[in-house]
């Protein structure tokens, strides 16, 4: 089965199936060996990671599809692709779609927040019209090649115009072909559990760690019906962890060991990257 159906099987089953965040192909490989279903290439820790600044609209298209292609070639799961606001009007939305299907998405998500966008937990947010955003959703769907490509609609007017408002666009984001609807930023443990009673296609709901959102188990969100819970960032969030952990060792100890529990083993960095099957191929090729 194609990582597509896969990725659209997993989404219908409406189980609360976690999806990690990726920032880079390496994170992408450890939450494949950690047995995930799927990963989300994330916006946010792209422009983090491989900028170092704060994801207020930085990235652009070129930068996501480097990435995407990257990850594609490293794992064989589904990838949910952040694709911001379309890095434009409705006829970017179709170069950005027709790009990132190229370049290895299987799904890509949509927004409706005013260029530069930022990040959904930040306060500021602006959103577009309702129906710039949805004529936006429908170039995009027009705009595939695949039809097992999935377009993911988000709408950010929760914090803007109201809960309702929010509901309102999502609704029609869904009459507009949206496979998969996503309300960022809800504050009330009540909105969680409603959206899927209110809105009928899958949803994803967004756990920021130390966001606006409540944290939920997946498992009472799989309850609930819906079909991603996202951590876009814990990976991110435990890598600078990890780093300030171990540099702030290694800057007072004056050295780093493998037996200080601070580093991953040098045998299981390369395990990872898949240094014995490359050490294979040179022997077959020698």
């Amino acid at each position: 089965m194609s990582t597509r159906k896969q990725l659209k099987a997993l989404v219908e089953a409406r189980r609360g199936v976690i999806v990690p965040g990726a920032f880079n192909a390496l994170s992408a490989k450890v939450i494949e060996d950690l047995g995930y279903e799927a990963l989300y290439v994330t916006g946010a820790g792209v422009t983090n990671m491989w900028f170092g600044m704060p994801d207020q609209g930085f990235m652009g298209l070129a930068e996501i599809a480097d990435h995407t292609a990257r990850i594609r070639d490293a794992v064989n799961l589904p990838l949910i692709v952040d694709a911001d606001t379309g890095f434009g009007n409705a006829l970017n939305v179709i170069h950005t779609v027709r790009t990132l299907e190229r370049a290895g998405a299987d799904c890509i998500q949509l927004e409706d927040q005013v260029a530069p966008k930022r990040c959904g937990h930040f306060s500021g947010k602006e959103v577009i019209s309702a129906e710039e955003a949805t004529a936006k959703i429908k170039a995009a769907v027009d705009a595939r090649r695949d039809p097992d490509f999935m377009i993911m609609a988000r709408t950010d007017a929760a914090a803007t115009l109201g809960f309702e408002a929010a509901i309102e666009r999502a609704q029609m984001f869904a009459e507009a072909g949206a496979d998969i609807l996503f309300v960022e930023a809800v504050t009330k443990e009540d909105e969680v559990r409603a959206l899927p009673k209110r809105l009928g296609k899958p949803q994803l709901m967004n756990m920021v760690i130390g966001g606006k959102t409540p944290i939920f188990g997946a498992e009472e969100l799989g309850q609930l019906g819906y079909g991603i819970v996202l951590y876009a960032n814990a990976a991110l969030q435990g890598a600078v962890m990890g780093m300030q952990k171990a540099l702030t060792a290694l800057r007072d100890d004056k050295q780093v060991l493998e037996s200080s529990g601070l580093v991953a083993p040098f045998a299981e960095r390369q395990r990872l990257v898949g240094k014995p099957g490359w050490d294979a191929l040179e022997k077959q090729y020698t």
